[in-house]
């Protein structure tokens, strides 16, 4: 008989059952096994689930913005699933993230109505996208509201504004913006101001102009964070000048470990200790190696000669495409990150470091920490180098809480000394020339 060789159907009904619910099981051990070899990674998920990982920038409001299939629709850029770059749901939860500066950034070379418009959007986005999973998300506005959130189990997510030029020299306007919930700002972003002198462009004002530390001075009766990652060294100077709050800077590295504009020279790390700011460490491997800087400065003149002299902007990126087949771009490492977090905790102090990934805001990644799941493996890394747990927690988040509380108290002590400023860049630099 057939049934003396075949089990019966309910049989095999419950064994197929079995497998199902065996193979995960048996994967999770095997995986569980694995991370068990490597006792620090086991340290660091655990220190993580106790000490708030705050990441000072990430730009995934502008991936839903710029999505090729659907842009703008936070619903359908469903972060609860594997996500196109490098951010999402269960990515950050493996990560331990527990709290997110999310970049509400605009470009600083829109010129079709203004940035108002624009910067309103990226507003509207983080926030939409914030509240549609309240189950892991959760808007924050305060210190107080971080360590909240993350007792209740859910990421902290806060707003930054990436780039000054968004206030359009308007006081009014940054006002307006802290009320919708903008906690930083960074002065600039790749382009000099009227105010501020930019990194990556011509510094035309030596630092801040009289109206960009009016910009300083009313955004510390606020309580917004100065963030100078993005602006020159001497607007870093006459911000640190100015300011009665702890500065940050979201996204940097050290620029004595690797010469890019972008990075932060030892003689502002050196004056973080008695400001109290934070530099939040950064993964862009350009900033973090010295060879993917090379190559990044050797692209850029690529490219610039290619617009020089050639007409065809589709010829001009298949001739780009070619240059890159012909020149790899050098991989940063994890270690290099390490590195620099070093760095700056052996120049500034250790009161002074923190993690700003950058993810979705770039293409490459270092070896290591290729999204948001991976900020457990850095911390592994300084274990291995012998940090001790109480350092680890200053990194992970304890010193961006206490720059946040402390530049609540100054707003708090401000706002009972001053109104609100009128002052315009007109009255205190002058007339504006014509565009």
């Amino acid at each position: 008989m057939l049934s003396s060789f075949f089990a019966p159907r309910s049989s095999l009904a419950r064994l197929g059952r079995l497998t199902s619910y065996l193979l995960p099981l048996t994967i999770s051990m095997t995986t569980a096994a694995a991370q068990s070899s490597d006792p620090a990674l086991e340290h660091a998920r655990k220190l993580l689930e106790s000490t708030p990982l705050i990441d000072g920038h990430n730009d995934l409001p502008w991936e839903i913005r710029d999505s090729k299939t659907a842009p703008r629709d936070v619903a359908a850029y469903d972060i609860r699933k594997t996500a196109p770059k490098q951010t999402d749901l269960p990515r950050m939860a493996e990560g331990r993230v527990g709290g997110q500066f999310w970049s509400i950034y605009i470009p600083g070379e829109i010129k079709d109505s203004g940035y108002a418009r624009v910067q309103l959007e990226q507003f509207d986005i983080a926030r939409r996208m914030i509240a549609r999973y309240p189950d892991r998300l959760a808007l924050a506005l305060t210190a107080d509201d971080i360590e909240r959130d993350f007792k209740r189990g859910k990421v902290a997510s806060l707003l930054g504004m990436e780039g000054g030029h968004a206030i359009e020299n308007s006081l009014g306007a940054l006002r307006s913006y802290y009320a919708l919930g903008a906690r930083y700002m960074t002065l600039t972003h790749n382009v000099t101001l009227d105010w501020a002198d930019a990194a990556l462009d011509t510094a035309r004002h030596g630092g801040l102009t009289e109206f960009g530390r009016e910009v300083v001075r009313e955004m510390n009766r606020l309580g917004m964070l100065v963030d100078l990652s993005h602006v020159s060294p001497g607007t870093m100077s006459d911000a640190l000048d100015v300011t009665e709050s702890p500065v940050i800077l979201s996204h940097s590295a050290a620029r004595a470990l690797t010469d890019h504009p972008r990075n932060v020279p030892d003689s502002i790390l050196a004056r973080l200790k008695k400001n109290g700011g934070v530099v939040m460490v950064t993964f862009v491997p350009a900033f973090v190696s010295p060879d993917a800087a090379a190559w990044d400065f050797a692209a850029q003149k690529e490219s610039n000669r290619l617009k020089a002299t050639v007409s065809d902007t589709a010829e001009q990126q298949r001739l780009m495409d070619e240059w890159k087949t012909a020149h790899p771009q050098p991989r940063a490492t994890l270690k290099q990150v390490a590195d620099h977090v070093e760095h700056v905790r052996d120049v500034a102090g250790i009161d002074h470091v923190g993690i700003g990934s950058d993810f979705d805001g770039i293409e490459s990644v270092p070896e290591g920490l290729e999204d948001s799941s991976k900020f457990p493996q850095l911390f592994a890394e300084l274990i291995r180098r012998g940090w001790s747990d109480g350092d680890l927690k200053k990194l992970a988040g304890e010193n961006l809480l206490r720059a946040f509380h402390s530049a609540e108290a100054t707003a708090a002590r401000l706002q009972k000394l001053r109104q609100p400023s009128t002052k315009t860049i007109e009255q205190l630099d002058g007339p504006r020339l014509a565009s």
